[in-house]
């Protein structure tokens, strides 16, 4: 099983770079027990502007084959913690790699967005792409320590 986060643009030294390292390494730490692998980061950035189409292109080459595809979306599904948890250790269940994309300023490609095995959001509003992996590194920690049976979250 392999867990991938595909984002758009490169995420630069500074305290949401360290925000993710943090809980990245929590959720590796923590999810070795689950048989849960380390998440890897796959950053993307298209240099000569082809925008959403050229973005999803290189975004698709990031995506294991068969994985189950989460796009972050502002009009996907607000999922509580528990319910994130329990998605992550079905998927885990499967041995199905799952791979999480995050788009850029533009969002996701819709022909990429059609492909999702789930969209999610973390709230109506739009975040900042760079954000939006400090959330996503967070709630995979707190998905392991859920499915853990750890303190760390609570209800």
């Amino acid at each position: 099983m392999r867990l991938v986060i595909a984002a758009v643009g490169r995420l630069r030294q500074g305290p949401e770079a360290a925000l993710i390292a943090d809980y990245l390494d929590r959720f590796a730490r923590t999810g070795r027990a689950l048989g849960l692998p380390p998440a890897t980061l796959t950053e993307v950035e298209d240099k000569r502007g082809g925008g959403m189409a050229a973005e999803a292109e290189l975004l698709d080459r990031a995506i294991p084959d068969g994985a189950a595809l989460v796009i972050l979306d502002e009009r996907g599904k607000l999922l509580t913690s528990p319910e994130f948890a329990r998605q992550i250790g079905d998927w885990r269940d499967q041995a199905r790699d799952i791979c999480f994309v995050i788009g850029g300023a533009d969002g996701i490609d819709p022909a990429l967005r059609a492909r999702a095995d789930l969209a999610i959001s973390f709230s109506r509003m739009v975040w900042p792409h760079m954000l939006a992996r400090v959330m996503l590194s967070e709630q995979l920690y707190r998905a392991a320590t859920i499915l853990a049976g750890g303190p760390y979250h609570r209800d």
